[in-house]
């Protein structure tokens, strides 16, 4: 029965989301054209559970490039009317379009000059008669056995709202860059801003060995630099190769006295390199598909500024 019920709630939403391809129509695009040319900011309002839906709206649009904020309704009466001005548009939630509050405030923001756009279950109600446009969020059924909380009511409404934001994205032009910008704090910031210069060791964080030094001395200034690599040097300072613990291991192998020998004999010459304006997760990428755990780091010049360890990336979340 339980497992029945659960997937009766799922179908009865399923369809309600599917009902709402139907209603994008000229209304749709008219709201989409409102806030495009809104002049402040998206103000979305309501009441209860749907309020809830609404508050999430309003962030979704913030954080794809619209400016929103919530306001709840009861407390617009209150006061919060304040933050409501002629230049926003005001998206009003209500699935019965009856609810008290929301009556008192219609006239309130007409009387602002606010544009409106209504979200409602109810065409007949005076939230959709008094908007300045109508978008159609009614269900045939809630997803409650009851019929009495909302369910599918709510479900719909969200998608409208993430139907709203993604359309004004692509009208928008905002980018994944943009996205970023707005969350520094998440993977994904730390993936699309962070480049490799912003992590890599310098100066004296990482070891820099001309090519006539003996390995041994090579390995005093890596265990130094607290590295497990080192980046060589020519006798004009050029970078022309990295000597690596895996260089050490092959030719220990060999049964050759590598700890006397020139560094220049054993290092690893014209190795794989990076920018150090390229993104951290480029430099992430290469390390994995070339299966290695440094990356000397080059500027424009091709000249030698730092060195990325596998370490750094982890260090800075990438990993």
């Amino acid at each position: 029965m339980t497992i029945q019920k659960a997937k009766e709630v799922i179908a009865v939403e399923a369809r309600a989301i599917a009902d709402l391809t139907h209603r994008i129509n000229r209304d749709f695009l008219k709201a989409v054209d409102l806030i495009v040319k809104c002049k402040g900011r998206v103000i979305v309002t309501g009441m209860g559970k749907t309020g809830i839906i609404g508050r999430k709206i309003a962030a979704t649009l913030s954080s794809t490039g619209t400016p929103s904020l919530w306001m709840h309704s009861a407390e617009a009466i209150h006061g919060d009317l304040g933050q409501v001005t002629c230049n926003d548009v005001v998206v009003i939630v209500s699935n019965s379009g009856e609810t008290e509050e929301i009556k008192q405030l219609l006239p309130l923001i007409k009387k602002i000059g606010s544009r409106t756009i209504a979200m409602t279950g109810n065409r007949h109600s005076t939230l959709a008669k008094h908007a300045d446009v109508l978008l159609d969020v009614s269900v045939k059924q809630e997803g409650c056995p009851l019929g009495l909380a909302p369910m599918a009511s709510t479900t719909a409404t969200l998608v409208m709202g993430d139907a709203l934001a993604a359309c004004l994205i692509v009208r928008k032009g905002f980018r994944k860059e943009d996205f970023a910008f707005y969350h520094p704090g998440g993977m994904l910031g730390r993936k699309l801003l962070l480049k490799v210069e912003d992590i890599m060791r310098k100066d004296a964080h990482y070891p820099k060995v001309r090519e006539n030094r003996k390995v041994k001395q090579v390995l005093f200034a890596i265990t130094r630099a607290r590295c497990v690599s080192a980046c060589i040097l020519n006798q004009h300072g050029k970078f022309v190769g990295i000597f690596t613990d895996g260089d050490l291991r092959r030719h220990l192998e060999s049964g050759s006295d590598v700890l006397e020998r020139r560094v220049a004999e054993v290092m690893t010459r014209n190795p794989i390199t990076i920018l150090q304006d390229k993104l951290a997760a480029e430099a992430l990428n290469i390390m994995k598909e070339e299966k290695i755990d440094e990356l000397p780091v080059l500027d424009k010049q091709r000249r030698l500024v730092g060195l990325l360890d596998v370490q750094d990336l982890l260090k800075a979340g990438l990993v």
